[in-house]
Order: structure tokens, then C-alpha cells, then sequence
């Protein structure tokens, strides 16, 4: 069954975070919810991409923080 996690998961085979998914066999994945740790993810759900914020890009410049000369 493929969950989508609600929390971070990690073992010696995998290392998940909130937001992705898995494929668990039927008995896992529903410890997984009733713990409340992932829900099924809908297998043919769209690919949605984060909003851009607006406003100024968060940039380093090349040349360090030196300070104002």
C-alpha cells in the first residue's frame, strides 16, 4: 500500500520524511495510520510544486560577508 508519511521515519533499510511516500505491505501500513504516522496516498494524484514567495531571493554573495567598505 502506498502511504504518504505525516512523520519523519527512519531504520537501518529506509530514512523517510513528513511528505513522502512509500510502499509498505498491508500490515505496516495500517500500524502506520492508526499510529497516525502516514495516510494512503492516492496514487494518481497530481504532482503539486510549492507556491514561489514573493518578494527578495534569498542570495549569497560570491565575494563573503566583509562587511560595508
Amino acid at each position: 500500500m502506498l502511504l504518504k508519511m505525516t512523520a519523519g521515519l527512519s531504520g537501518p533499510e529506509l530514512n523517510l520524511a513528513p511528505g513522502d511516500e512509500h510502499e509498505f505491505d498491508d500490515a505496516e501500513a495500517e500500524r502506520l495510520i492508526e499510529a497516525g504516522f502516514a495516510f494512503k496516498a492516492e496514487e494518481n494524484a497530481p504532482v503539486t510544486t510549492p507556491a514561489r514567495k514573493n518578494g527578495k531571493p534569498n542570495v549569497v554573495s560570491a565575494e563573503g560577508d566583509t562587511g560595508s567598505e
